[in-house]
């Protein structure tokens, strides 16, 4: 059964369900991350979402809190339940001890381990099954995941703060702070939804950043800080470096970077991931993100700076663009926040579709997804 059989109440529990969803973005990788609501005679029994590092998965946790009133029961999923045996047996077995009644799912899994065998199994079982309820949102919420399985890659967001002309800092370099108060706060809120931050080598040297997010109660959300440094020049003295112990550090540089340094920063607790380089000597960007979906990471959030932004943009590896302009004009003398990328026709140019836009103090945010 399709959308098209759904019933009225079936979009009220599917959106509660990828509310649910969005609360591990950020936490569950390499899985996906999911929302599970059990209905019981339109009441609502048991919540679940999948909990942090991906398991236990949100039908368990949902089954788990039902206990045997979820036999009869409809579940709303946010995404197809699992069908393979892993650290935990599949979810779609779950359910059918469980003795649910019904399984409403926004959207198939395309892993090939599941890709329709987690339906397939309940339609066996005799339970019936209404796919497609909230398949836009639902998509557009693991972006990251299917983004992985199919591209074999992370969702690649851009995100700029910077002035209307696209300035980033003064000629000086002055930049802190081009946005106000509450335009930082949501940034970091931007932060925690992701698996990784990254910067440019020339960005952590001149900033020294954290990359970590400061905010009451999301300080324990710890992203993989990733620099591309090819040339392994991140001092050992610098905050990420010394932080490597307790909050992940990961370099992506040459296969032949020099011994010394690499050993040294290895010491540390710095993981080092080896990429080819182009003809011109310069990193290899695709490999290096495809070196790091092989690590598991689904969604990286890409900070700085315009020299990285330009590269990502001309190998079209650029999923979102999350904007954040501040009333400000800084004139063509300052920096601007994408490198020269060499365009001569606006045929060239890559397109982006505005997804949502809001008001944070007196600065403007701008979400967009490639065309």
């Amino acid at each position: 059964m399709t959308a098209e059989t759904a019933q009225p109440q079936d979009l009220a529990h599917m959106i509660a369900a990828l509310a649910l969803a969005a609360r591990g973005l950020g936490r569950t990788w390499p899985n996906p991350s999911v929302g599970c609501v059990l209905v019981q005679d339109s009441r609502v029994i048991a919540r679940g979402w999948t909990q942090p590092g991906g398991r236990p998965h949100a039908e368990a946790e949902a089954l788990a809190r039902a206990g045997a009133a979820a036999r009869g029961a409809t579940a709303y999923v946010t995404l197809e339940p699992c069908a393979h045996h892993g650290k935990t047996p599949p979810c779609a077995e779950a359910l059918v001890a469980a003795g649910i009644a019904r399984c409403v799912v926004a959207t198939t899994d395309p892993d090939p381990r599941v890709a329709g065998r987690g339906l397939a199994i309940l339609r066996q079982a005799g339970i019936a099954v209404t796919e497609g309820v909230g398949e836009a949102a639902a998509r557009q919420l693991n972006a990251g995941f299917l983004t992985r399985v199919e591209r074999g890659r992370p969702l690649v967001t851009l995100k700029l703060a910077m002035t209307l002309d696209g300035r980033i800092a003064t000629a000086a370099g002055e930049s802190k702070w081009i946005t106000g108060e509450a335009a930082r706060a949501h940034a970091h809120c931007l932060r925690a939804g992701h698996d990784a931050v990254m910067v440019g080598s020339g960005t952590a040297l001149a900033d020294d950043p954290r990359l970590d997010v400061r905010l009451p109660g999301l300080r324990d959300r710890h992203p993989v800080r990733i620099v591309v440094d090819g040339r392994l020049r991140l001092p050992l003295t610098s905050y990420l470096v010394a932080t490597a112990g307790s909050q992940p550090t990961w370099l992506l540089t040459r296969a032949d970077a020099e011994h010394r340094r690499r050993d040294a920063l290895q010491d540390l607790g710095v993981r080092l991931l080896p990429v080819p380089v182009h003809r011109d000597e310069v990193l290899d960007l695709a490999a290096g993100f495809k070196a790091l979906g092989d690590e598991g990471l689904t969604r990286v959030l890409v900070e700085g700076g315009g020299q990285l932004a330009a590269a990502l943009l001309a190998a079209g590896l650029v999923d979102r663009l999350a904007i954040y302009h501040a009333p400000l004009l800084l004139g063509g003398d300052a920096r601007p926040g994408i490198a020269p990328l060499g365009l001569e026709r606006l045929a060239d140019a890559s397109g982006f579709a505005l997804l949502e836009a809001q008001d944070l103090g007196p600065d403007r945010f701008a979400h967009y997804a490639r065309r």
